[in-house]
């Protein structure tokens, strides 16, 4: 793999622990700043609205940028991001600076995904897209802990130096490894663009992504709740029990994108079956210790084992269109999942059977997924079975 994908999976790195690390970190954001815990929440949910936002916009805007300056302005604008919530004086604040670094979030995994498939033989694209997202999952595993031990032990606000710190340097990698594209994007008409979008199979694409990712934060959300209240965990061990949750986001990750690029229909199906499958067994293994660790770390992978299929089907899906708007939308669609997932999760919890109800309810969201991926796949025959490499 070129080094150039190792650059790009520097600026996930960083945006990953960006995202994730502010959960670890409310009681002493709320502490410090004044608020109650669950207005501290909001910086989460402030943060994914910034996601579904700025994703299509920030790449309508740069749509006729070369890529690699595209990069270069969203790292900047990330790592200006940060820097402005580690000096936020108040709520308000921080929380305008975390939708401004997350404006940069959905173009920049967008544009990447595109820039990466470029990078590589045609039947090593899905790889390359999950290369790139590796730096998402290491941020997860490594990235999200140190940071929250960091700001539990110097303040919060030494957490948001240090991943400006880590901006800077991968702005740097990206300048240096990332080839220059050799001319400005060619200049596309956005009316049609967005038209080619509006089809049946792209908009059906989207919809799948968000009912597959609503399925895994529905679950993912109340992870800690589960394992204590269901499993009977105690609270010290819930960390580590992540870690496993960790490692299976590594393995699904590359797993999917090896399937991918050789079956790309059959992964994202069969990647969509696994998952229902797991958070299914998953209202069973909660009552068992070690069957609850062994689920974390299958949650982990079959989460991760529906990402680059997915990314890769909504960019064959919009051949023709902007390719970089369609994989900032899919983006934005994960987010959005990612949103509409915690909140189902805890209307079920709130007002509906309870938390031992939860996982079997999010089972039912990949199922869906897997319906409408089935009606997009009646719309669009001629791509049934063949392979992304026949493709592409």
């Amino acid at each position: 793999m070129p080094l150039a994908l190792y650059a790009l999976a520097a600026g996930a790195f960083g945006i990953g622990v960006t995202e994730f690390v502010i959960m670890g970190l409310l009681l002493d954001v709320s502490t410090d700043l004044g608020v109650s815990i669950s207005a501290a929440g909001q910086l989460i949910s402030g943060y994914a609205l910034g996601v579904v936002i700025g994703a299509p916009l920030l790449t309508i805007a740069t749509g006729r940028w070369p890529r690699k300056t595209v990069l270069l302005a969203l790292m900047a604008v990330f790592t200006l991001g940060n820097l402005a919530c580690a000096l936020a004086p108040d709520y308000w604040t921080l929380m305008a600076a975390r939708v401004l670094t997350a404006f940069a979030h959905g173009t920049f995994f967008g544009v990447g995904a595109v820039v990466a498939t470029g990078l590589v033989a045609p039947n090593r694209k899905a790889s390359a897209i999950a290369l790139m997202f590796t730096g998402l999952t290491i941020a997860n595993i490594l990235g999200v802990p140190f940071g929250t031990w960091l700001g539990q032990a110097f303040g919060w606000r030494a957490t948001f130096w240090a991943v400006t710190l880590v901006g800077i340097v991968a702005f740097a990698i990206i300048l240096l490894l990332v080839p220059r594209s050799p001319a400005a994007l060619e200049k596309r008409d956005l009316r049609g663009d967005l038209a080619l979008l509006g089809r049946a199979p792209v908009l059906l694409g989207f919809a799948v992504t968000v009912l597959g990712y609503a399925g895994v934060f529905a679950v993912f959300t109340y992870i800690a709740p589960l394992l204590t209240e269901i499993t009977g965990f105690a609270e010290a061990a819930v960390s580590p029990i992540l870690l496993v949750f960790g490692g299976g986001l590594i393995a699904g990750n590359l797993a999917g994108g090896k399937f991918a690029d050789r079956w790309l229909v059959p992964s994202v199906l069969g990647s969509l079956v696994v998952l229902a499958l797991v958070l299914g067994t998953m209202t069973f293994a909660l009552h068992s210790r070690a069957m609850a660790v062994i689920h974390v770390g299958l949650l982990g992978a079959a989460a991760f084992a529906t990402v680059t299929p997915l990314q890769m089907w909504v960019l064959e899906k919009a051949e023709g269109a902007a390719q970089s708007l369609a994989s900032s939308f899919n983006i934005a669609a994960f987010n959005l999942g990612n949103a509409a997932g915690a909140w189902l999760g805890g209307m079920v919890i709130a007002h509906g059977p309870g938390l031992g109800a939860v996982t079997w309810v999010a089972a039912l969201l990949p199922l869906s997924a897997l319906a409408v991926a089935w009606l997009a796949l009646r719309l669009d025959r001629p791509t049934l079975g063949e392979p992304a490499s026949a493709r592409s």
